[in-house]
């Protein structure tokens, strides 16, 4: 088990966006952080729309693909694989999630978030050709921001024996956001990849993730969670 010492807590993204008087408001947070046992991989919301555009400016895109994260949802794409693949070496499950865009599924008002709706085109939701889904994988399809809400993904779990979850994907203040706040609440241990998570806007990533390590999850580097997952057996 990879074990950071509580002298690294703060050694992440966030040092340059929050002021070293609110650093010190959370020092009562500080511990050491770890990956914790029995992991699965929760990789959140990876589909085509948030890739639209290519690696740009999502202030670039906005006028043409206003769901693209545009350099973010790239930059994260490469060290995502290596989480992914690392994963399947060890045996790791893998949980992909997504929108539910099927017809006649819900209320009018039953939605994830307040920004603005629009009708998905035919490919939107489908999880980008860079991550390749198995056989052996988990699709969950979602309504809502979290990925527990209204899902089978409490009972996968406790059928595979999960108690902790790597979260990585997107959008760090929403959906990934909500799913680790309410795995967390459901007693999992909640390990969010720094690396692997991405928003649309640089300020908006860094302070959830800062908000997020301090309450509800320990944020890792990616390579401490490579380092874990290639310290466990092979599958």
């Amino acid at each position: 088990m990879v074990r950071v010492p509580k002298e690294r807590f703060e050694d992440h993204c966030w040092k340059d966006v929050v002021p070293p008087e609110d650093l010190k408001l959370y020092e009562t947070y500080h511990r050491e952080t770890y990956i914790g046992p029995n992991a699965a991989i929760l990789a959140i919301d990876l589909y085509n729309i948030v890739y639209r555009g290519g690696p740009h400016s999502p202030y670039e895109l906005e006028e043409k693909f206003p769901n693209s994260c545009g350099i973010y949802a790239h930059q994260a794409i490469e060290p995502t694989k290596k989480v992914l693949a690392a994963a399947r070496a060890a045996g790791v499950p893998i949980i992909f999630c997504t929108k539910d865009i099927a017809p006649n599924n819900r209320p009018a008002d039953a939605i994830s978030t307040k920004r603005r709706q629009w009708a998905p085109g035919p490919d939107d939701y489908d999880i980008y050709h860079e991550f390749e889904v198995r056989k052996e994988d988990i699709v969950i399809r979602k309504q809502r921001a979290s990925i527990f809400e209204g899902t089978p993904l409490k009972s996968h779990l406790a059928l595979m024996g999960v108690r902790t979850l790597i979260v990585l994907g997107e959008a760090t203040s929403g959906c990934v956001r909500a799913s680790v706040v309410e795995g967390f609440s459901a007693g999992y241990h909640i390990n969010v990849v720094e690396e692997c998570t991405f928003d649309r806007a640089p300020l908006t990533h860094k302070v959830n993730l800062f908000d997020m390590h301090h309450k509800y999850a320990d944020v890792m580097h990616v390579e401490d969670v490579l380092t874990h997952l290639g310290s466990l057996p092979k599958a």
